[in-house]
């Protein structure tokens, strides 16, 4: 990254150009020169820009969405046209001839160790004093941009994936395997999930209808709030071994035996929810103490 009227420098070393590393970047560079430039001229690559064209360039969710974080704007260059971020063209063949270049003997075992080493080449590239000027990129950048950027945020932009999800007839979306909960009457609906590190939240014409705790990669499972759940749904979801075994107890010691016996009898006790149930009932028609006879019996 440079900037265009001091050309101070920003690099760094990155596994891949996928969009978290792409996004990362930015926020590490925004943080590097401690303000914010008004407009981001970006290459076309696909973890930046989904469509690329000179009218209407479809620039990616993610990446918008950083940008509105920061209060800039992204302005791709126009496809193969290398004039429209020059600055950053020359920065490149800078790059490769005074820290690349540098570290080209040296080994590294961990990117954090490489990064720490292109950090020191590229501070020592900024506070070179150019001959054609008498000030270096350092200085040049604190005198004339500096005071034209726009303050960093308080807190730094944490990146976010965007998803299309349907909702199945189980009032539930599957991300990444595993399946998470949304209100009941959503179903079969298109939502849009934005996933983070420790969240997921889902999202209806921009209005955010759920929101969980991201599961961690292997799992398979559901999360499901009970908020979301029809009510026919709900009084199961409450339904619990402990919480059957207490009812009866309240009601005898020989429902309790009749309802433990129920429970331990089926291969799950969740099977056997429904019958604990019906007999528990029976105390609303016919009184406590004919349902513990019966039991009894």
């Amino acid at each position: 990254a440079v900037m265009g009227a001091s050309n101070m420098t920003y690099a760094e070393a990155s596994w891949s150009q996928a969009l978290p590393e792409w996004i990362g970047a930015h926020t590490r560079a925004f943080a590097t020169f401690g303000a914010v430039p008004a407009l981001v001229v970006s290459d076309n690559l696909k973890s930046a820009v989904i469509r690329a064209c000179f009218f209407e360039p479809e620039v990616n969710r993610s990446y918008a969405e950083m940008a509105a974080h920061y209060g800039t704007a992204i302005l791709p260059a126009r496809p193969y046209k290398p004039r429209d971020k020059a600055k950053v063209e020359a920065g490149v063949l800078l790059v490769q001839r005074w820290i690349i270049a540098r570290l080209r003997n040296r080994q590294f075992f961990s990117l954090e160790e490489l990064n720490a080493a292109i950090g020191e080449e590229v501070a020592r590239l900024n506070a070179r004093v150019s001959r054609h000027l008498g000030a270096s990129r350092q200085q040049l950048f604190e005198t004339i941009e500096r005071p034209a950027m726009l303050p960093l945020p308080p807190e730094p932009f944490v990146h976010a994936d965007w998803r299309k999800a349907t909702v199945g007839l189980d009032y539930h979306v599957r991300l990444e395997g595993h399946h998470y909960s949304v209100p009941h009457d959503l179903i079969r609906q298109q939502l849009w999930a934005r996933l983070t590190a420790g969240t997921v939240e889902i999202f209806r014409a921009g209005r955010r209808v759920a929101c969980h705790r991201r599961a961690a990669p292997q799992d398979m499972g559901a999360t499901t709030l009970n908020d979301h759940m029809p009510a026919s749904h709900r009084r199961y979801a409450e339904v619990t071994p402990q919480g059957l075994r207490e009812r009866a107890a309240r009601i005898g010691p020989a429902t309790a035996i009749l309802v433990d016996v129920v429970l331990r009898d089926r291969p799950h006790p969740e099977q056997g929810f429904r019958s604990c149930l019906g007999i528990l009932r029976l105390a609303r028609s016919h009184g406590a103490e004919r349902l513990e006879a019966a039991c009894d019996r």
